[in-house]
Parts: structure tokens; C-alpha cells; sequence
């Protein structure tokens, strides 16, 4: 009997989840339901698919409004009528237009108006399928309205958004949140009437038992409605279904592209080849998922006509036909990659494709794909309220200050020292955590479906502006609808641009590369070293200090090796203690027959009986405890997170303990096996998977190793990668790069390099706007470069502040005009404040002025520089108070192994750490005095009584260990040594001043940017 339902999908409204108002039914008895969240469809499909474990027949609506007030209330008569409503609601949600007073003729739906509603806009003709909504407070007014005269159009409509006072309260909260006001200010129409909720069914009845006709046309007007979804084990995959007109053209063409792709592939074909190529493809023709690989064909190519990079991984790298239609570029029969792990007869979904684009290229890549194909969409995720955003927003709600709200995010306090508003917010937080605050975008998921996703779901537009669904996708799984992941990341941008810069400044090098012919870098030694040394600094995936420790440890040198130490290092192996495993099994091949299980080893014998990819739960579980591929397969989806149904997996859990039981093995084995299995949870890698990310790092380690300065550049110009930009800026220097501040007539947006000098771009200038970099480029490129300060001025509008930045940052240094003089020069141009209304159309005449001589230092520049780059272009121990006290660096580690050494570095990175009792310890890795990198490691004793405080150069007093070859040093003693006194502040003058430490560079420093 209630037509008008709210969960928590009413965003920023509602109060409890779809399966709470499902239970709350069931307490009081209703047998018929209608979920009608406002302007959203989030819960709708898990409603429909739980409905039946409550004994419920469920329905669907709509409660339209504008913001908190309500329009009417729409509820599917059928599935026809639910693609109905959601039509109407996402076009106003696109448009962001109103909705109206009056509901559009809706042919399969029915339309609700609320008593006061149609009171207040004097409604007094209602179509077949519109009827008005009579709540229970509504009662008391019903005798004395006209609206009594209309018998056959009145329906119970009781809103239900609460259960009870605390989801009152939660309600008052969110609206407060919504609304950005005080609590105490929040206005009543803004908030519903407590009222709205449930009462048991025999209530209602007696209640309304005056007006027995108003019950009779609700029940008449509910049984005419049903909504149905297959959410079965055998269910139809809801996706495109033919690429082509049939499936029978499909079958055809998917046959075609893998034979037109064996050549390309493949010089020599052998038995195994075709045999596994039959294989796959009577497979994937049985699975009917021949329309999702030509899907992803059809993307593929259209990115490479484009001239887009992309790599395909995921499990769809275990495919021979995925590598001969050139989706991804891992060859399966060369890692002997586990197919059943990609299709097997037990999966009912879609094999996955992760597709990877550059993220300037994934944006037009998407709107080819909606243009593409008729029924599109972006799949939707929830942002739900998390602990510091809870508290963040109840902070404002209970007008705390800033300071205090920051104090509780910290969480460093105790109950007892809070007053008592900040103990009302941490208590009321409890209310809101973890509801769905508002509707985003799935990473990369897009789902190309057979009818219009209006079937399923409204849609929003985020700002992307491509159109979303409101549901995420375990429910689209569940329905039938599997997402196909267009992602973007920087690694392949760099790439892309560094072939780019590389033709500009080395055509003739350019016209000789093929970045494609990845059989030509793997069997590379120059290549191969560098991984071993871990020379990897910008390198997709291997240049992070856990990376370069292990490729040390694992001494990686060759693109297998490379393939398991992508996956080695993800926490699932790590945190099992497996990969301390393989590493002594690698570096000891004798140790895997002594310690390993001979099951174990004959599963896996290439990674020493050890498992390190995803299709390793699969072979443990079938081969190792007896379970079919198909419950394997359950196995690997619930380690990995995506599976919904936890009974099901606690099923197959338990058979794989019975069954290793029935074997006979020991319960400390099962127990010890199991762990490894549970370790992957989320974690572990596909092979083919770490196969792909192999394949771009072999792709990035090729342009490093021949072309480290124009790589390094497309680097700087996307972001930087695991670092800050200051150490790949540091890294091109280190490789024979002269580095330049930015400048006027040579500098760009970007950085840019001409032969082996590097430019700093505009960009990182923080405070320079955008439109001054674009004036200064574009007069630039069409009148030539500038020749003086004032040339520059006569052509280019900008204020006085923003001429002052490129100023003190010695962008005029081509004037050879010392900075101080041109900012004394510049404010004598221009009145503090005002641009000249410049360019003129002839140059004008400047006055003479008589500027006193000034001088700069290079402490100065290099204090000014930090300023203004956020880091220096020297040496950052130029700029330390006290002289150093040792020449000691990294190449002096392999002497002092064993024993104490005392050294400096200048701060990379820090990675903060527990123990497994809970303990903080830190792995930091620094830069020496020389411009080498080593790394050091703070056990808890040392870390209690040590801390790293930010930025800067920190002395160390330690002991030189080695583990498997890798040389560190056991912090003992830490001390942050002090910069000296910023001279640009000190009590001093400049002109007479000279540079202290103008000769405290060791012999091997970088030299100084040049200043006058």
C-alpha cells in the first residue's frame, strides 16, 4: 500500500538502505511496494532483484522534484513505463531544466499528484493514468476540499523516509549539509515531515477505513503493475549482441581479423599456434562474446588511426585471439598464459579488457565510442560519506571554527578535552557514515548495451558530459550489462611525447625508431642492464624505490623476469611473506625442491612453486584442492573483491579445505596454502596483466636508455610520474642536460629542449595566469622574439605583479640587465596596479632613467627560485648553514658494508610503515651530495626518536647493510641540517654582499643556473 518510498539513494534526503526499507516492510507486513527515491534510480535494480527474499512484489517509480519540493510521483506500470520515467528525468537532468507541475502523457506509467500540490496549482482535470495522493496527515483536510468530489482518482500515497527519531535526525543533518547552512537555520520546507514513515498494514486500514474507495484504487492501481529483470545464473548478457547485422556475419569477421592477424604476429606458424587459436575461437563463439572482441577491435583500431597510444591488459591478455586482433600486445603462447583464467565454460560474463589511452587521447577516444554506437553510457559509483568529510560537513552544520574541525579530522585528542558541540559532531557522524553522499564516475567503465540504458536506469551528466548511469557496476553485472574499461593514464602520454619532442630535436634519430617492435627491446642489453641497475627514474612501473630494491634483489634482466616482479611486488605477495619467498627460491634454485610443495611446483614451476598472479589461485585451487575451473573461478572473483554473493564463496572456501583434506594433506599445509590464497584478496596481478604493464615499461625503458633527455622532458610535461618534478628535472642534469629557468624567448607553456638545453616551462610559475603565458606565446610566434624589456612591454598587456614574477625569476636575463635594475625599470613603465592598453600601433617613446648599479647572488637566485619553481636549479647543498663535514655518497656504500658510515642526502621521498605489531618505521630514499641516490631504513627505535620534518637535507649516522645484494643503511642517529638565512630577507645589502658560499660546491656539483 505505499507508493511513495525514499532510501538513502534520495541523496543528501533519505535516511536507510533499499534492503532496510525491505525489512522495514516486512515487519509491517506489506506484501507491495513502490521505491520511488527522488530523481534518482540508484537502488531500483538491487530492489527488484532482493524484493523476492522478503516476500515482496516489488515496483518502481519516481518521486520528481526540485529540490525538496515535491512535483508528483511517477510509477512504472511495466518495464515500458520504467524506461518512460527515466527518459523524462534524465533530460532535465542533462539540461539541469525544472521540473514541471504537470507530468508529460506518459503511456506506461502512472502519475501521483500530492493533495497539497494539486491544491496549490488549482488543478482540476486529471488524464486516465494521473490520480491525486492522499497521505495520512492529508486526512484530517480531505473532508473540507473539493478533491473528496473525485473518488475514483484518490490513492493512499504515505511517504516513508524514517523509521524512527535517530534517522529523523540523520535526515535534519543531511539536509543542513545540502543546503551548506547552520542546523539551527535550516528551514522547515526544507526538511520532511516526521510522519513520513511506515505503519503496519492493519493500521493504515483502519486509519483510512472511512475512505475505503481511496484503499480500493490503490490496490487496483498496484496490481496492474510489475517490473521484471532477469537476474539468473543462465541470464542473457544485456551487452550489444552483434557487432554486425547477425551472428552469424559476426563469427565470420572475427575469423577473418585473426587470420588477416597471424602474419603480423606470427612469421611461422606452427600446430600449437592454430590449436590454441581453434580453441579460443570455438570458445568465444560458444560463449557468444564474439561482439565484445569486435568491440574492442573496432576501438582499437579507430585509436590507431588516429595515431593514439593504448595498452590492452587485464586478462584479455591471456587471448591469442586478442593478441592477433591487436587489442593487447602480449603474446600468450610465449608466457604460456593460462586461457581458463580469461574464458572458461563456467563464466557466464564477458571476458575483461582493461584499455588503457594516454589521458589527452582517452576523452576523444570516449566520444568516438558514443558516437559510435547507439546505446551508451558511462557507469556511475557513489561517493559516500567517509569519516573526515562526515565531520568536516557536521563541523560547518554545528558551526564549529575551521581550527576546531581540523583539530577533530586529525583525530589526534581524547573524548574527555572536547567540548560539547565537537562531541555532538562526532556522535551525530555516526548517523551519516558511509551513506551515499552523491553520484561520480566509475574509473573508466563504459557499457554499450543492446536496448536504451533507460531500461535500467536514469541517467546524469557529470561534468565530463557524457551521459551516466546511477547505478555502479556489481548491480550492471548482476542485471546482465558488463562495462568495457577505457582508462587513461600519464605512462603512455609520456611515450607518446617523447617521440614527439624527439622529432623536433633529432629528426634524423626520429625516421629510425619504431616504438611498436617490443621483440627488438626485450632481447636490448643495454636495455636489460639498466634493469638490473635499476636505472629505471621515470620508467612506467619500475621506478618507484620498492621497484628499484627489488629489481636489485631479483637482479631482473629480462622481460619475463620483469613480468613476475610487476606482479611480486603488489602487496598480496608481499604482505604473505612469499615474496621474500621468491626472491631466495630465485637467487637459490635449490631451495624451491627443499622447501616447496611438489604439487606446488609442478603448478608452477616458472615462479619456483611460489604464487604471484591471479591465475595461480585458479591452478592451486583446481589442481592443488580438486575444485572445478568453474569454482576456482568463484575463488579468484571473491579474492579479488568483485564477487557479490560471500555465501557462495564461504562455500567453495570450505570445499577447498574438505577436499585437501580428502588428499591427505596436513591441516598446517591447507592452513599455510590457504594463507597464500587469502593474501591475493584484491591484490595480486593476471599475468597477462603484468605482461602489459611490461610491455609499455620496455616501451619507456627504450626511449631512457637512447633518449633520457627528450623522455625526461615528456615526463616533466605530464605530470611527473612516482616523484617530485624537482628530482626528473635533477635526473636530465645528472644525464648531461644544461637546465634553464624559464624564459622569455625560449621558454614555452611546457617545458621544451633544444639538443641538450632544457627550458622550463611557464607553467611552473603558479602564480602566472594562464592568459599572460598564452599573450607572451602568441605575440611571440607572430612578431618574433622580444629584444628588450621594453620591447616586451610595447607588445605584450600584463600588470605589473605578473611582470614581476617573469622578473625575479630572470625570465629578461637576455637583457643581461640585472633583475633588480629591470623591476626598478618596470615599475617606472608601469603604476603599480594598471596595464598599459598595449600593443600600439607605433612604438612609443620612452624616457630615459637613471637606475643605480644592483647586484644578484646566486644564494639569491637560487632562494628566489624555490620561491617561485618550488625547487632550486643548484645544488641544494649550496645552500646549507654549515659547511659539510664529509665527502661520503653513495659509491662509498659497497666499502663501508658492514660497518658505520656518516653521510648526507637531500630527501626524495618517505614511505611511513607498521610493523606487523603495529610500530611506525620509515623507508626513505635520498640524494647524496654527488647526485646519487641511496636509501636508508628507520627501525621503530630509531623512528620513535627520529622524524622526518619535510623537505630538505638530513645528515645520517649508520650501519651499510646488504640484503640480496641491495645496499641500504640502518639509520642509528638523524639530524635536519639548517639552510642558511634566506639573503634576499637578511639584514644585509645586496650590492656590497658577496656570495659566501660561492665556492662550497664539491667538485662533482651541477653548476648553478647563470645570473648576472
Amino acid at each position: 500500500m505505499y507508493l511513495n518510498c525514499h532510501t538513502y539513494y534520495s541523496l543528501r534526503f533519505g535516511t536507510f538502505s533499499e534492503l532496510a526499507l525491505l525489512e522495514l516492510a516486512r515487519e509491517n507486513e506489506v506484501t507491495r511496494l513502490a521505491l520511488t527515491d527522488i530523481n534518482n534510480t540508484s537502488a531500483c535494480l538491487n530492489f527488484v532483484r532482493r524484493a523476492a527474499d522478503y516476500g515482496i512484489h516489488p515496483i518502481l517509480g519516481i518521486d520528481f522534484r526540485n529540490g525538496a519540493t515535491a512535483c508528483f510521483v511517477g510509477i512504472a506500470r511495466n518495464n515500458e513505463g520504467y524506461r518512460e520515467l527515466n527518459e523524462f528525468l534524465s533530460e532535465h537532468l542533462h539540461q539541469e531544466k525544472k521540473i514541471p507541475k504537470r507530468a508529460p502523457v506518459f503511456q506506461h506509467a502512472y502519475v501521483i499528484y500530492p493533495f497539497e500540490k494539486v491544491l496549490l496549482n488549482d488543478q482540476h482535470h486529471f488524464l486516465d493514468h494521473e490520480y491525486i495522493g492522499i497521505s495520512v496527515t492529508d486526512l484530517r483536510r480531505l473532508p473540507f476540499s473539493r478533491l473528496i468530489e473525485y473518488k475514483d482518482k484518490l490513492v493512499l500515497l504515505q511517504p516513508v523516509t524514517f523509521r524512527n527519531k535517530r534517522d529523523f535526525n540523520a535526515h535534519r543533518l543531511l539536509r543542513a549539509i545540502d543546503n551548506n547552512l547552520l542546523l539551527s537555520k535550516l528551514p522547515k520546507e526544507e526538511e520532511a515531515s516526521f510522519e513520513e514513515r511506515m505503519f503496519p498494514v492493519r493500521n493504515l486500514a483502519q486509519v483510512f477505513s472511512e475512505y475505503p474507495f481511496i484503499l480500493q484504487n490503490t490496490e487496483r492501481l498496484m496490481q496492474t503493475c510489475s517490473i521484471h529483470f532477469d537476474f539468473s545464473k543462465n541470464r542473457k548478457p544485456q551487452n550489444l549482441s552483434t557487432y554486425l547485422d547477425n551472428k552469424e556475419a559476426d563469427e565470420k569477421l572475427l575469423e577473418e581479423l585473426c587470420h588477416k592477424g597471424l602474419p603480423y604476429r606470427y612469421p611461422e606458424v606452427d600446430k600449437r599456434i592454430r590449436e590454441r587459436l581453434t580453441k579460443e575461437l570455438q570458445l568465444i563463439k560458444e560463449k557468444e562474446f564474439v561482439s565484445y572482441f569486435l568491440i574492442n577491435w573496432d576501438i582499437v583500431s579507430e585509436a590507431r588511426k588516429r595515431n593514439f597510444y593504448y595498452v590492452g591488459r587485464g586478462s584479455g591478455a591471456n587471448s591469442i585471439v586478442a593478441y592477433l586482433l591487436r587489442i593487447t600486445d602480449v603474446d600468450p603462447i610465449e608466457l604460456d598464459l593460462y586461457f581458463e583464467r580469461f574464458i572458461n565454460l563456467y563464466r557466464t560474463n564477458p571476458p575483461d579488457f582493461d584499455i588503457d589511452f594516454s589521458w589527452k587521447d582517452r576523452g576523444e577516444i570516449t566520444q568516438y565510442i558514443f558516437d559510435r554506437f547507439q546505446h551508451v553510457s558511462l557507469l556511475g559509483t557513489y561517493v559516500t560519506f567517509k569519516s573526515r568529510g562526515v565531520i568536516r560537513e557536521l563541523g560547518k552544520v554545528f558551526g564549529l571554527p575551521k581550527a576546531e574541525i581540523d583539530f577533530l579530522c586529525d583525530g589526534h585528542y581524547k573524548p574527555s578535552e572536547l567540548d560539547e558541540v565537537s562531541l555532538l559532531v562526532l556522535k551525530y557522524g555516526n548517523l551519516i557514515k558511509d551513506m551515499p553522499n552523491y553520484l561520480s564516475i566509475h574509473a573508466g567503465g563504459i557499457l554499450i548495451s543492446e536496448r536504451p540504458l533507460h531500461y535500467f536506469s536514469a541517467t546524469h551528466m557529470p561534468p565530463k558530459g557524457f551521459p551516466t548511469t546511477q547505478f555502479d557496476m556489481v548491480i550492471a553485472e548482476d542485471v546482465g550489462l558488463y562495462k568495457f574499461d577505457i582508462l587513461g593514464q600519464r605512462g603512455l602520454a609520456k611515450i607518446k611525447e617523447a617521440i614527439q619532442i624527439l622529432a623536433l630535436n633529432q629528426p634524423g634519430e626520429y625516421a629510425t625508431i619504431d616504438i611498436h617492435d617490443i621483440k627488438k627491446f626485450k632481447e636490448d642489453p643495454h636495455i636489460n642492464n639498466m634493469i638490473k641497475s635499476a636505472q629505471c627514474m621515470g620508467c612506467f612501473y619500475v621506478e618507484s624505490p620498492a621497484m628499484r630494491m627489488l629489481l636489485k634483489k631479483l637482479e631482473v634482466d629480462t622481460y619475463l623476469g620483469l613480468v613476475a616482479a610487476s606482479s611480486i611486488i603488489r602487496p598480496g605477495v608481499a604482505q604473505s611473506g612469499m615474496m621474500r619467498e621468491y626472491i631466495l627460491r630465485h637467487r637459490n634454485p635449490g631451495r624451491a625442491e627443499e622447501k616447496g610443495h611438489p604439487v606446488m611446483l609442478d603448478i608452477m614451476p616458472e615462479t619456483y612453486g611460489v604464487m604471484v598472479y591471479q591465475e595461480d589461485v585458479i591452478k592451486v585451487a583446481h589442481y592443488f584442492a580438486g575444485l572445478t575451473l568453474g569454482e576456482a573461478d568463484v575463488l579468484r572473483r571473491g579474492m579479488s573483491g568483485k564477487y557479490r554473493s560471500r555465501e557462495e564463496f564461504q562455500k567453495v572456501k570450505d570445499k577447498f579445505v574438505d577436499n585437501c583434506r580428502k588428499k591427505g594433506y596436513k591441516d598446517s599445509l591447507i592452513d599455510e596454502i590457504w594463507h597464500q590464497v587469502a593474501s591475493f584478496a584484491g591484490y595480486a596481478f593476471a599475468k597477462g596483466h603484468s605482461a602489459s604493464y611490461a610491455v609499455e615499461s620496455y616501451q619507456s625503458l627504450f626511449l631512457r636508455a637512447y633518449y633520457p633527455l627528450e623522455y625526461l622532458v615528456a615526463v616533466l610535461n605530464n605530470g611527473g610520474g612516482f616523484y617530485r618534478s624537482e628530482f626528473y628535472v635533477h635526473e636530465a642534469r645528472m644525464l648531461g642536460a644544461t637546465v634553464h629557468a624559464p624564459c622569455i624567448n625560449k621558454s614555452m607553456a611546457v617545458n621544451c629542449i633544444y639538443e641538450k638545453e632544457i627550458y622550463l616551462g611557464f607553467m611552473y610559475l603558479k602564480e602566472l595566469e594562464g592568459r599572460v603565458m598564452d599573450r607572451i606565446l602568441k605575440e611571440r610566434q607572430a612578431h618574433g622574439v622580444f629584444t628588450s624589456l621594453e620591447d616586451f612591454l610595447d607588445r605584450v598587456l600584463i600588470s605589473i605583479e605578473q611582470l614581476s614574477i617573469l622578473i625575479r625569476i630572470n625570465a629578461f636575463r637576455f637583457t643581461e640587465i640585472n633583475k633588480h635594475e629591470l623591476l626598478w625599470e618596470a615599475h617606472l613603465f608601469l603604476s603599480k596596479g594598471n596595464a598599459i592598453d598595449h600593443p600600439k600601433l607605433f612604438p612609443p617613446a620612452h624616457q630615459d632613467f637613471e637606475i643605480p648599479r644592483l647586484h644578484t647572488t646566486d644564494l639569491e637566485m637560487a632562494f628566489t627560485q624555490l620561491e617561485l619553481l618550488g625547487f632550486c636549479l643548484c645544488s641544494p647543498f649550496c645552500l646549507l648553514k654549515e659547511p659539510l663535514k664529509n665527502t661520503h655518497g653513495s659509491s662509498d656504500l659497497p666499502d663501508y658494508l658492514n660497518r658505520y658510515i656518516d653521510l648526507y642526502g637531500y630527501l626524495v621521498t618517505v614511505k611511513n610503515t607498521k610493523t606487523h605489531n603495529g610500530k611506525r618505521m620509515n623507508f626513505a630514499t635520498l640524494v647524496d651530495q654527488h647526485g646519487e641516490v641511496f636509501d636508508t631504513v628507520l627501525f621503530p627505535p630509531v623512528a620513535a626518536q627520529y622524524f622526518f620534518r619535510g623537505r630538505g637535507i638530513y645528515r645520517f649516522y649508520g650501519k651499510v647493510v646488504s640484503e640480496f645484494g641491495f645496499l641500504s643503511i640502518e639509520v642509528i642517529k638523524m639530524q635536519k641540517q639548517d639552510y642558511i638565512q634566506d639573503p634576499r630577507y637578511a639584514d644585509m645589502k645586496t650590492a656590497n654582499k658577496k656570495d659566501p658560499y660561492a665556492k662550497a660546491e664539491t667538485k662533482r656539483n651541477v653548476r648553478d643556473e647563470e645570473v648576472t
